[in-house]
């Protein structure tokens, strides 16, 4: 078969039969899987509590929307999230609500608490919710990760309860934490935060993420970010090659190890890199090459062994070419896998319900796509989830693309903001609500192992 030589000046375009078939497979499985577990209609909060909230949600929308779309309007990359916390802590202002910017010494962190008990440090014995809220933007592509939406949904859930509280005072037996997170695409924030004090005296975390589907719960991979630095030495490419060690052969060497080592690592296993440094000039061997790695497995003892994989082929590279090799890692643990709370997906999945939304069971949509959140590393300090909320009228559309980020400033994303922002103050009043459940909550989270020590995860 002759076929005509493509236009080299232009890449190839990707099969969309994959996206095709993974959705046929997807609804197959839907079908097979049934319907996501709810909480039943007797456990949480009073249903006539609940329909309250939803009507203090609904009331409250169009200033979640706003927000949505104002955050959507003036992205910001990580730790530049200065427009976003004035507008927030603007929004909390005129709902009388005082809040903190700068807290933990990270200067685009808010922090505000709203309940039944305000000095909760004095009485370690109140139930403490927290909510988190990240607003930080992809550069080039905005918010292609619809942080906007998800940001809507944290302090618009904060805000539906500050207000129900208002309307029907002993409405929150307990304190709710509003935290804003910032930079979650670039910086492992959420580590830095909670090794600072964040989760002090919280027993519970929750938050939404942006998607393309309704997903009660899918599988956050962990992420170790790495860097390998390689140092050579110059010489004429020319005259004298013989006289140096070339940086760059160095760091071609890893990659190309890289490329081999992924047929030997799991299905949900991934490793990505791109160079940041190969030299000056095409006649000096380089002297200096710098790779940016990112690491990525399911689970935390499989991501520490990857690590270890990758690392021993950086210094293989080393070794081979006669160059010195530095591998640096973020003093900070980076993103652990999201351990996701049984009976808190459950609160979620029945308010999303009630919202006409019908939340997939895990293990509907392939793991093939995930991604990585350092939300992980709170779901492995105190029970928490992370649930998805379709933002888009397609299901094809990925994170991080434009696509997406215009998703998240349309109508489907502004129903998203509120349908979430319900979810989540809903989750937080049926668990303030029903000590039973909290005691199940706390009963989950043991079972699957407990509190971890992240910080101190990559020394032991």
């Amino acid at each position: 078969m002759n076929r005509p030589l493509r236009d080299l000046s232009r890449p190839t375009t990707p099969c969309s039969a994959v996206q095709a078939r993974m959705a046929e497979e997807t609804a197959a499985r839907a079908a097979a899987a049934g319907p996501a577990p709810a909480l039943p209609e007797d456990v949480g909060a009073d249903p006539g509590l609940r329909a309250e909230l939803a009507a203090v949600t609904d009331s409250l929308a169009p200033e979640f929307v706003a927000l949505s779309r104002d955050l959507h309007a003036h992205p910001e990359v990580g730790h530049a999230e200065h427009h976003a916390v004035a507008v927030v802590a603007e929004l909390l202002r005129t709902h009388g609500i005082d809040s903190e910017a700068g807290v933990f010494g990270m200067d685009t962190a808010l922090r505000a608490e709203i309940g039944a008990a305000e000095d909760a440090p004095a009485h370690p014995g109140v139930p403490t919710m927290a909510i988190l809220a990240e607003y930080d933007a992809l550069p080039g592509v905005g918010h292609g990760c619809g942080h906007n939406v998800m940001c809507a949904n944290s302090v618009g859930a904060f805000l539906a309860l500050a207000e129900l509280q208002r309307r029907r005072p002993g409405a929150l037996p307990g304190r709710v934490i509003l935290q804003t997170t910032p930079a979650e695409e670039s910086d492992t924030a959420k580590e830095i935060l909670a090794q600072r004090g964040m989760l002090d005296g919280v027993d519970a975390a929750i938050q939404t993420h942006a998607y393309a589907h309704d997903l009660a719960d899918q599988t956050w991979l962990g992420v170790r970010r790495m860097s390998a630095v390689y140092t050579g030495i110059p010489s004429h490419a020319s005259s004298q090659p013989f006289m140096g060690r070339n940086a760059l052969d160095a760091a071609t060497l890893a990659l190309t190890g890289l490329g081999l080592l992924r047929q030997q690592i799991l299905p949900m296993d991934r490793v990505h890199a791109v160079v940041d440094d190969g030299g000056q000039v095409a006649n000096v061997i380089p002297e200096r090459a710098e790779l940016n790695l990112m690491v990525r497995s399911k689970y935390p003892e499989t991501l520490k062994d990857l690590v270890g994989r990758v690392e021993d082929l950086l210094r293989g590279a080393a070794l081979m070419t006669g160059t010195g090799v530095e591998i640096i890692t973020d003093a900070n643990t980076n993103e652990m896998p999201v351990r996701s709370n049984g009976p808190l997906l459950t609160a979620w999945v029945r308010s999303q319900r009630e919202r006409g939304r019908d939340p997939l069971p895990a293990g509907v949509v392939p793991e093939t796509i995930a991604a990585g959140t350092d939300f992980g590393n709170v779901s492995l300090r105190v029970p928490g989830i992370h649930p998805l909320i379709k933002v888009t009228d397609r299901d094809d559309v990925a994170l991080h693309t434009r696509e997406m980020a215009a998703a998240a400033g349309s109508p489907t994303g502004d129903a998203a903001a509120v349908d979430g922002a319900y979810g989540l103050a809903a989750v937080a009043l049926d668990w303030l609500h029903d000590a039973d459940l909290r005691e199940a909550v706390r009963a989950d989270f043991e079972a699957a192992g407990g509190a971890v020590d992240v910080a101190g995860f990559w020394e032991e």
